[in-house]
């Protein structure tokens, strides 16, 4: 019976959809609709908000965008969600975070699809009836679903929309201030500075270097052409007669790119600049006065919502933002948030699973591979100049403690006072006076990653194998499991009496990820962990190959510090690199061999050298970008 009246069920829902379609298509053309504004959203590449003198006393001038903030509001507490571009950008077209739906990898191997009943926000515009146009960046971890621009491409501009009356949404992105405008090959790397590297306030955990001032000095050239830029923008609006009908942004898509920035949950990685300008016509829709200035927490997640609301668009109840701006926004609300949440997984070839947590002038970091040091090699970032020559003053000893920390293990917490210690360079994370403050941003931030659940406690193979045709799904269906992910992996931050037995237990579940992450908290505890040493040996010829690097990695630190019997565990990560099926498969042992070859063991009979003829792969999985380059790194002496 049920499959008889399907046929009929379907033909009248597909009745009703049509009406309603079209009674949107007819409000839509309607003459007397009230008119809507037009949203520009102006996206300076690979800039936090230190190097803008409007938001910080060290920086440049920026004339066109101080104009902004005068017939505008100034955020002066915005936030990317992700320090690097294809995972911010992804949250800020999905209006998601992107732990929770799959995409927080850099450059996706395998693009997750949109959640269930959500599309990316600017197709809600279209449907509306605005023209929507990106010029040109995309750089998404997702597909895309339906029509989301009427153009993207490097013409893509306003003005080509049908009519003067259409609305529009244009997105413009200025690429100067990207990372790779501070490379040696860049066509302009020898063009004459502006600035005067002698007047560059450096921070602390730089070295006070005439090529780090350089660098620094060049970075401050490149916003002062992004200003102009910004400018040539605004000037344009003015001259079409549309500058007072349009809510223009101005912000940076994450942090900026000089060393220890753009891919670190910093607040130099992830705190970016974001004005708003309100038209002259709009002011009204708006709980600001121009010219002022919120203390409030915003992040990425809430810019979609947001330009939605300005548009009066119904903001789509799955995503994860709120608007912060328009219609039925209170000022008051808004100025009361005070938290913003981060997150850093793979970026490039490199992985390192870290969270971050601000809430107020207090900045958690918690670092669940914490051997890993920041510094670990990653070849796009090495390509500047004085990134090499940080890290060649940290080989030859001639860095302060401050300086020097990039390149060492990390603590599994940091926690920061940024009133007090603006560019975290002093965890007081084990600082008895701050315990109540560091147990309430631990515990609230566990809450949040059991809660989405957070799918970076799933190694990336499984995902591309599992999750990426509906990742939501997967982490509701497997959220118990994630839950027990993360526990395991907060086993480092018990005393290691307490946390000994839980560990053995770990290394011994069935589960092959909490065996996993049971490794990885024993690798945390370094030479205190090496009376399990028998119970990890067993890891070695675990039937994972993504569990047996992790038993290397412990031998691997424990032999830096001469506490281990275990002659060599190289052979076990050849073998588990060789059995590897995928290409984030063989990237994950790829970056243990990284890690093992450059921060374990001496320069005596502990060092431990790869042996680039054992780096075999099979040849599907031997193609990847990303795979190469870890090959070729590692290829190369030391």
């Amino acid at each position: 019976m049920i499959k008889n009246n399907r046929p009929a069920v379907m033909l009248l829902a597909i009745i009703v959809i049509h009406f309603l379609f079209s009674s949107v298509a007819l409000k839509t053309i309607n003459a007397s609709d009230p008119k809507r504004p037009n949203i520009v959203w102006i996206i300076s590449e690979d800039n936090s908000k230190h190097y803008l003198n409007h938001f910080d006393s060290t920086g440049t001038p920026t004339p066109a965008i101080e104009s902004l903030a005068r017939a505008g509001v100034t955020f002066d507490h915005a936030f990317s969600c992700s320090p690097v571009c294809s995972v911010a950008r992804t949250t800020l077209i999905t209006g998601c975070y992107a732990p929770r739906i799959g995409t927080a990898y850099h450059r996706a191997f395998e693009p997750a699809m949109m959640p269930a009943g959500i599309k990316m926000f600017p197709v809600y515009l279209r449907d509306s009836g605005y023209y929507t146009t990106n010029n040109s960046k995309k750089d998404y971890n997702v597909r895309p679903g339906p029509k989301v621009w009427d153009e993207s491409s490097r013409k893509a501009n306003w003005k080509n929309r049908p009519s003067d009356e259409t609305p529009f949404f244009h997105v413009q992105t200025i690429k100067t201030s990207h990372e790779s405008s501070l490379h040696p090959e860049h066509p302009d790397a020898d063009k004459p500075l502006v600035t005067d590297p002698a007047s560059i306030t450096l921070q602390p955990y730089f070295p006070d270097t005439p090529l780090m001032r350089k660098t620094v000095a060049r970075y401050h050239d490149l916003i002062t052409s992004v200003d102009q830029q910004v400018g040539d923008i605004i000037q344009d609006l003015k001259n079409a007669g549309e500058l007072e009908n349009t809510f223009v942004f101005y912000f940076g898509d994450h942090g900026g790119v000089l060393p220890r920035s753009k891919g670190y949950v910093f607040e130099s990685g992830l705190h970016v600049p974001l004005v708003i300008r309100i038209p002259a016509n709009f002011t009204d829709t708006v709980d600001r006065e121009r010219g002022s200035r919120v203390d409030g927490f915003v992040e990425f997640v809430d810019f979609g919502p947001t330009t939605l609301n300005l548009a009066g668009i119904e903001i789509p109840e799955r995503v994860d933002g709120k608007a912060f701006l328009g219609k039925q926004m209170v000022a008051s609300e808004v100025d009361q948030r005070d938290e913003a949440f981060g997150h850093a997984d793979r970026f490039d070839e490199k992985y390192d699973v870290v969270r971050s947590l601000r809430v107020g002038q207090w900045k958690y970091i918690r670092n669940f591979e914490p051997f890993y040091p920041n510094g670990m090699y990653s070849e796009y970032r090495y390509k500047m100049i004085a990134m090499q020559q940080w890290q060649s003053l940290h080989t030859q000893e001639k860095l302060t403690p401050i300086q020097d920390a990039f390149f060492q293990p990390k603590l599994p917490e940091a926690l920061y006072d940024l009133d007090a210690d603006p560019h975290e360079t002093v965890n007081l994370a084990n600082d008895p006076a701050h315990q109540q403050t560091l147990l309430r941003m631990r515990d609230r931030l566990n809450e949040r990653l059991v809660g989405m659940p957070d799918l970076g406690f799933v190694p990336e193979a499984y995902l591309v194998e599992d999750a990426m045709t509906d990742p939501v799904t997967f982490g509701r269906r497997n959220q118990d499991q994630i839950k027990r992910f993360i526990e395991t992996a907060n086993l480092q931050l018990l005393d290691w009496e307490d946390a000994k037995p839980k560990v053995i237990t770990a290394i011994y579940d069935q589960d092959p990820l909490v065996r996993l992450w049971g490794l990885v908290a024993a690798t945390s505890f370094g030479v205190e962990a090496k009376e399990i040493s028998k119970d990890v040996e067993k890891r070695l010829v675990d039937l994972e190959p993504l569990v047996v690097i992790r038993a290397v990695e412990y031998f691997a630190s424990l032999r830096s510090k001469s506490e281990t019997s275990l002659k060599d565990p190289l052979p076990f990560l050849y073998r588990s690199l060789q059995r590897s099926i995928s290409e984030p498969e063989a990237l994950r042992v790829l970056n243990t061999a990284v890690f093992v070859r450059d921060h374990c063991g001496t320069d005596g009979d502990d060092r431990l050298d790869i042996d680039p003829r054992q780096l075999q792969t099979l040849p599907e999985v031997g193609k990847s970008k990303w795979v190469k380059k870890r090959i070729a790194y590692l290829s190369r002496s030391r």
